[in-house]
């Protein structure tokens, strides 16, 4: 009865011992943004990005610089104006660097929107190819070992070059 007992802790032992052993096989992880920054797609959206950053850019400054413009030649001729004169002009200025501020608003807030339209289908494109190649390596965990997002140890298979062949670079 006692080699009944030990035979059945053994055979429930070895069984989790075994389970154990497959969910670690079972389990991978990928630099998800390691692979998003050698996409040749992200390097186009990311070039593409940085023109429009620099239109804006532009823009601004080329307010701005006719905005210092207004301010000395105002400065200059406030002596020669009348008061009512000077306080519209005055007015005109805030008026003209509040525009200013509002495109730079408008211009973050159109990059914003710019990047995830581009980004999007990219984080789509590398999250199919990541449960592609999961799926066809018998992975039922794939973990992101991104630098901050919690991996400690990734001693595990690294799915990153599996993935970057699926996608065909």
């Amino acid at each position: 009865m006692k080699n009944v007992k030990k035979m059945a802790v053994a055979l429930v032992l070895f069984v989790a011992a075994t389970g154990f052993i497959n969910a670690q096989n079972n389990t991978a992880h990928i630099n998800v943004q390691q692979l998003l920054s050698e996409m040749p797609e992200m390097k186009a959206a990311q070039a593409e990005l940085k023109k429009l950053q620099e239109t804006y850019r532009a823009d601004i400054e080329s307010s701005m610089t006719e905005l210092k413009n207004k301010y000395t030649q105002y400065s200059n001729e406030a002596t020669s104006k009348s008061k009512e004169e000077n306080e519209k002009r005055a007015q005109e200025l805030q008026g003209f660097e509040k525009n200013i501020q509002e495109a730079e608003q408008a211009a973050v807030q159109e990059m914003q929107k710019k990047q995830q339209e581009l980004f999007a289908p990219i984080s789509e494109k590398a999250k199919a190819a990541i449960e592609k190649v999961a799926a066809a390596e018998g992975i039922n965990y794939v973990m992101d070992a991104s630098p901050g997002l919690g991996l400690i140890v990734a001693n595990g298979k690294d799915l990153l070059p599996a993935v970057k062949r699926e996608l065909g670079f």
